[in-house]
């Protein structure tokens, strides 16, 4: 038998180094994490702020929250097993569950800042493109960026639905339609009728 060299030497396990929990448990994307937690210097202590979706089996969870040094701030939440009390009984992880789980926790958050009256939303929703515009003078619309964790993000998914209640609800949501579900490729243009269908419970 040949010269076999030894890679995992004893230099090696000295200088080896274990990557953070979470990554070992396959839970957090940090370098998808870094980039959407990091705040511009020259904002200071400004929070950036982040609206979290994430799917189970049997529920829907959508967050707003920002980060600090000894953990993330929740600053307010919304459940699709809420639902049922707003008269939605049935289908509560499907496309149409994700957009009226997002949509409450706009209003919800939005209320609990004193901007509900301000920024009603889309008061007649229809799946077209809807982006929320500053009001001139008065407080600028709370923006949140979408942390989708480790979801494929592939046109038409659910996360996207969560989204756009959201962006309906009143939150500035920075996003375009292109993974919306149906946004033709070929022809770049959004069918809102689709949209549409897929919102409606």
């Amino acid at each position: 038998m040949g010269f076999v060299k030894v890679v995992k030497n004893k230099a090696y396990f000295k200088r080896f180094q274990v990557k953070l929990k979470r990554r070992r448990e396959g839970k957090t994307d940090y370098r998808a994490r870094r980039r959407l937690v990091v705040q511009a210097k020259n904002k200071y202590n400004t929070p950036k702020y982040r609206m979290i979706v994430r799917f189970s089996n049997k529920d829907i969870t959508c967050q707003i929250a920002y980060a600090r040094i000894e953990g993330d701030v929740i600053m307010c939440a919304a459940y699709s097993h809420e639902l049922p009390r707003y008269g939605v009984k049935v289908g509560l992880t499907n496309y149409a569950a994700a957009y009226l789980t997002g949509l409450l926790l706009a209003r919800r958050l939005l209320k609990k800042l004193n901007l509900d009256k301000l920024y009603v939303g889309q008061e007649e929703p229809t799946g077209d493109e809807y982006s929320v515009e500053d009001v001139e003078g008065k407080p600028g619309a709370f923006r949140a960026h979408l942390d989708v964790g480790l979801s494929r993000t592939t046109t038409g998914a659910k996360i996207f639905g969560a989204m756009k209640g959201a962006v309906d609800g009143g939150i500035d949501v920075p996003h375009s339609v292109t993974r919306f579900p149906g946004y033709d490729a070929e022809s770049k243009q959004l069918n809102a009728d689709v949209q549409d269908r897929k919102s409606v419970v």
